[in-house]
């Protein structure tokens, strides 16, 4: 059974919608913020749903009694996936219509996008519970409490800015210039204004060091709450792109958190499978890989979305494998890997080649919504390592955890930073051979790390990434950093809505601000849109 951070027992019921500007549109409640938080044991509560945020859409099971009134009204990390994953080589949604993706994967959305409305709001809703929690977290506030009642909310907080920071991380990331609120301005009628990508890099790296030090380290961090390696692997994902936000190049400090996370204690798995299985909890912590994951169990953390959108959504028993192959009873029928990223492995050797492959054509030649293309995925499971069912998906979600930060990951920043700025080769080579050993893979050479391959440079990491990361949400990330993304230097079947594939306008590298948003907010701009 999971310990896990009780998601439900969350007094502050938040009602936004998702028409108008969401920092500046603060909780209706049902109990005011001033009865929630004169009781210290509801701060738990509070922070709880600052983590569920990111795999909940509501209050109630399955989504019932929802955060927000959107487009969609799926829950943070079904958004996050489609608009990191669903343009790039890693996938191909073949129920393109019914879940309004198309323009996503043809690299073809504008400002009135479903899709890119529903992860601008999700990523400012966390953000509003965040600034209210630590709004309600200051020492004046908890003055009143007794000092072990302190201490632990103290450490709450810096919990919630790590998941402010990483909110506001990944809107960055999509959308670059954006608009900015903390927890000072609860309660102003004034907008916010817009922030530029680089001043808010700046801002995030300085909370990020900040909060670190008072957040636990591996040993002392309870199961579901966030570790300060967990701020140190945001560090790194941040200092790793910086110079897409216009904040220079910062690989030397990439390699310096990077290295932080590999001393914490943390261990690669052998068995690649199990980090993305229904017992992957198991995974977690001192001598493990997974750094912190976001919590996602069958029932009292249920979300039609999350990780219940990849275990359900890979699964098309029409044509492939039958359901319970990844232990589940429903089958969505929703997504296959284009062509070009299963081309990258030994698909005989290669233990993260997770691919169903039997009678099934490797590249989408018909449309990607034609259901007979491309291969199955079947990395994401909802099997118990006794190779049982975890729950019941027809009543119920997965029992799988997203792995937001791994080890993995860690090894492989270090060592692209090291290649970019040319330092620290030896080990950089070493903990790619530790990885690839790991998972199978034949070792490398140096020049193969520093190789300009197809006009790309660097291009092994780009690679290697899709190869160890594919379905993790970060794939899109690395192509805008390699210049892949909407260019010609790297084309996949799809790309732009045409089979050969083609380079697009460079404005896709970034997401637009909502239209309604802009209405709301005459402080904010789309650039290009």
């Amino acid at each position: 059974m999971k310990k896990i951070i009780n998601i439900f027992l969350v007094t502050v019921v938040l009602l936004h919608t998702a028409c108008t500007d969401e920092l500046n549109q603060y909780p209706n409640v049902e109990e005011t913020s001033k009865t929630v938080y004169s009781d210290p044991a509801n701060y738990i509560s509070a922070l709880a749903k600052c983590y569920s945020s990111f795999v909940t859409a509501g209050q109630e099971k399955g989504g019932g009694d929802a955060d927000l009134s959107s487009n969609n009204g799926y829950d943070y990390m079904r958004c996050y996936f489609n608009v990191q994953e669903a343009g790039t080589d890693e996938l191909g949604s073949t129920w393109i219509e019914g879940d309004n993706i198309g323009d996503l994967s043809f690299l073809s959305w504008d400002a009135n996008d479903p899709w890119v409305a529903d992860m601008y709001y999700r990523c400012y809703y966390s953000i509003s519970l965040c600034n209210e929690f630590l709004k309600n977290a200051v020492d004046s506030k908890i003055a009143s409490f007794t000092e072990e009642e302190q201490a632990e909310i103290k450490l709450y907080r810096e919990e919630a800015r790590f998941l402010r920071a990483m909110a506001y991380s990944h809107a960055m990331d999509l959308f670059h210039d954006v608009p900015f609120a903390d927890e000072s301005v609860i309660g102003s009628s004034k907008l916010p204004e817009e922030i530029k990508a680089a001043k808010l890099f700046n801002f995030l790296v300085t909370e990020l060091k900040d909060c670190s030090e008072g957040m636990l380290d591996v040993d002392a961090c309870e199961y579901g709450h966030a570790p300060r390696a967990a701020a140190w692997m945001l560090l790194s994902r941040l200092y790793l792109n910086a110079e897409v936000y216009d904040a220079g190049v910062k690989n030397d400090s990439c390699m310096i958190y990077s290295q932080k996370v590999i001393d914490e204690g943390y261990a690669l798995e052998a068995d690649y499978g199990k980090l993305f299985n229904g017992d992957n909890h198991l995974r977690v912590g001192r001598g493990n890989e997974i750094i912190f994951p976001l919590v996602v169990d069958g029932t009292s953390v249920l979300s039609w979305g999350a990780t219940t959108y990849l275990v359900c959504g890979e699964v098309d028993t029409d044509y492939g494998a039958a359901a319970s192959e990844v232990g589940c009873t429903l089958a969505w029928s929703m997504f296959r890997i284009r062509g070009e990223v299963p081309a990258l492995f030994d698909l005989d050797n290669d233990n993260r080649a997770l691919f169903y492959t039997d009678g099934q054509n490797q590249y989408m030649d018909n449309g990607i919504d034609d259901r007979t293309g491309g291969y199955f995925v079947q990395k994401w499971s909802n099997l118990t390592d006794a190779g049982e069912a975890a729950t019941n998906t027809t009543s119920d979600g997965v029992n799988t955890d997203f792995p937001m930060f791994r080890l993995a990951d860690a090894y492989l920043m270090y060592a692209e930073s090291a290649a970019r700025s040319g330092n620290d080769m030896t080990t950089a080579l070493s903990y790619v051979n530790d990885l690839r050993s790991h998972r199978n893979a034949a070792s490398v050479s140096e020049s193969e790390l520093l190789a300009t391959t197809d006009g790309i440079p660097y291009k092994f990491f780009l690679d290697e990434r899709a190869r160890e990361l594919y379905w993790e949400c970060v794939r899109r990330t690395d192509l805008v950093r390699f210049g892949c993304f909407t260019s010609n230097k790297y084309i996949w079947q799809w790309k732009g809505g045409v089979k050969d594939g083609k380079a697009v306008d460079d404005k896709y590298n970034i997401y637009p601000i909502p239209s309604a948003e802009l209405s709301a907010n005459p402080n904010l701009s789309n650039g290009d849109y």
